[in-house]
């Protein structure tokens, strides 16, 4: 998952990519909870092709589809090209990806595009989101974008428009309570 990530939102000068981000430790996070054991999914029949308004219509959990896909992208890697997924050169690694977002790999019954669909929006959630969750190490996303985090109160600052806010990010973890003040042991 870290190739993946590294190819999908790569480090460049702008600042550091899904990888170095620990998108991964986000997924691993959300898999082994709740919505990895697809909790609040209908999971009865029939498994049909859906429309896109439709959303996800798969048998699997989403743990069980990430663990699938990845299982399955690795032995398509190893049979083609004779090495898995992370040990492929970044080109290599890209023309992958490209295939999987076009549907081109069969991994029955896992559609190869819905996974790709997948990878794709659990690096971007990891990468944007409040790093309490495991992702956007040092908030790097959130510093990439300018977003200033979990502040309780953006009050002082409604009325600046066209005003670039220069603040730091700060996390739900290490934002300070309205009723509390730094340093009392409660927060």
């Amino acid at each position: 998952m870290d190739a993946i990530a590294a190819r999908l939102i790569p480090a460049d000068d702008l600042g550091p990519g899904a990888k170095e981000a620990g998108v991964t430790n986000f997924l691993d996070g959300q898999l082994a909870g709740a919505w990895g054991a697809g909790s609040q999914f209908y999971r009865q029949g029939p498994f049909e092709k859906g429309t896109p308004e439709q959303g996800y219509q798969l048998s699997f959990t989403p743990a069980e589809m990430i663990r699938r896909g990845l299982a399955a992208l690795d032995a398509a890697t190893r049979k083609q090209d004779g090495k898995p997924f992370a040990e492929l050169d970044e080109a290599r690694q890209d023309a992958w990806l490209h295939d999987l977002q076009a549907g081109k790999p069969d991994f029955s019954p896992l559609p190869s595009d819905i996974f790709f669909q997948a990878l794709l929006d659990a690096t971007i959630e990891g990468f944007f989101s409040d790093p309490l969750y495991g992702g956007n190490a040092d908030m790097v996303g959130w510093k990439l974008v300018g977003f200033p985090g979990a502040f309780a109160s953006f009050s002082n600052d409604i009325e600046r428009h066209g005003v670039i806010w220069a603040g730091k990010p700060v996390s739900i973890a290490n934002a300070v309570s309205h009723n509390m003040k730094p340093g009392d042991g409660h927060g």
